[in-house]
């Protein structure tokens, strides 16, 4: 028997409903008070936003910005197990405006999308050490509107990301060995 792990949406649509997920190596929810903290943030631009969440895990991130109001999100999510459970909570939420993709995202982002995104998760396992390289790409190959709003989560421990340089840091702070930065464009 698959031992299923849980994490609670904050707000919202959806306040207080919970989403189960498997163990999967790397796949590490946000925190519930990094998420409020985020979605705080992001509160004046999420109505309506066209999302992508690139390292979809659990979900916390999309159906957060989903239950907040989000016009529509599509979720990239590599792992098989993950992404079958992402497809229950789908159906379990009636999340129409949630698309879900099976994806290695480095791959996926090599392509252009065919509009851009308004708010943009990179959340990515912190051992892939690909930060740098997905947010350079999200910028490269038109992903991004030119208001876009980028959250980036990494470890603490990760000091070598470097974002593409024309990313203003909006807000940042740093909670129990977790970066969580939001950017906008300039």
């Amino acid at each position: 028997m698959t031992v299923r792990q849980r994490v609670r949406i904050i707000a919202g649509k959806w306040r207080s409903r919970v989403l189960t997920f498997p163990s999967v190596d790397g796949l590490r929810p946000t925190g519930d008070r990094i998420r409020e903290t985020l979605f705080n943030w992001l509160a004046p631009n999420i109505a309506g936003a066209n999302c992508l969440d690139l390292f979809s895990g659990s979900g916390a991130l999309c159906f957060e910005a989903l239950s907040r109001g989000a016009g529509d999100c599509l979720a990239l999510e590599k792992s098989p197990k993950a992404l079958a459970a992402l497809n229950e909570n789908k159906t379990l939420f009636d999340a129409e405006e949630l698309t879900l993709q099976r994806a290695d995202t480095v791959a996926y982002l090599s392509n252009c999308p065919d509009k851009p995104f308004d708010i943009v998760f990179v959340d990515p396992p912190f051992d892939l050490n690909v930060l740098t390289e997905v947010c350079a790409m999200l910028e490269d190959n038109q992903w991004l509107r030119a208001d876009s709003l980028i959250y980036c989560e990494f470890s603490a421990r990760h000091n070598s990301f470097a974002p593409p340089p024309n990313w203003r840091i909006e807000r940042s702070k740093a909670a129990g060995g977790v970066n969580y930065l939001l950017y906008s464009r300039i």
